[in-house]
């Protein structure tokens, strides 16, 4: 019997909120892990090949981790750290399956684009894979352009890096 589509949307109790979380918080390493074990998954058992992440990345005044909560467990969560002078990194953007289609990934990406032109970035640059549709999708929608890719995702063919350009600081 197939079921009606109110009967397959999760019920929440509470609307999502963004918060502010430190990137070595349990439950953000349970994500993180998470999210490589998907792209494992993708990628033929290859994850991330960036540098290695570390907590005061994600502080200001370079940078932030942000999550979503929904009913009070963190559903998606992703952050921006310094990439140069005048540009900020996405790092670990990631939604839980079981809360994909809710439109978390996009009030995630809009709450840290605010964050960055507030650090007073002028552009957030990103890396992602190919085989993420609905990444590419977001990313696109959202304003991002491709990009050459940059170190050390210039050497993978799955890679694809974009740019956006962010409006100045008010």
């Amino acid at each position: 019997m197939r079921r009606r589509p109110e009967e397959e949307a999760p019920i929440h109790s509470a609307p999502p909120i963004v918060v502010r979380i430190r990137f070595d918080a349990p439950e953000i390493t349970a994500l993180a892990q998470a999210q490589q074990k998907e792209m494992r998954g993708l990628y033929e058992g290859e994850a991330d090949i960036g540098p290695s992440r570390e907590a005061p990345m994600f502080e200001p005044p370079d940078g932030i981790f942000l999550a979503i909560r929904v009913d009070g467990r963190a559903a998606a969560c992703g952050g921006i750290c310094r990439f140069d002078d005048t540009r900020g990194e996405l790092k670990r953007m990631y939604v839980v399956p079981e809360s994909r289609g809710l439109g978390l990934g996009r009030r995630l990406l809009e709450a840290l684009e605010e964050h960055a032109t507030r650090f007073g970035y002028r552009a957030l640059v990103l890396e992602t894979g190919d085989r993420q549709p609905e990444a590419l999708g977001l990313y696109r929608s959202a304003g991002y352009e491709p990009i050459p890719c940059y170190p050390p995702y210039d050497s993978r063919t799955l890679s694809l890096c974009f740019e956006k350009r962010l409006p100045p600081r008010e």
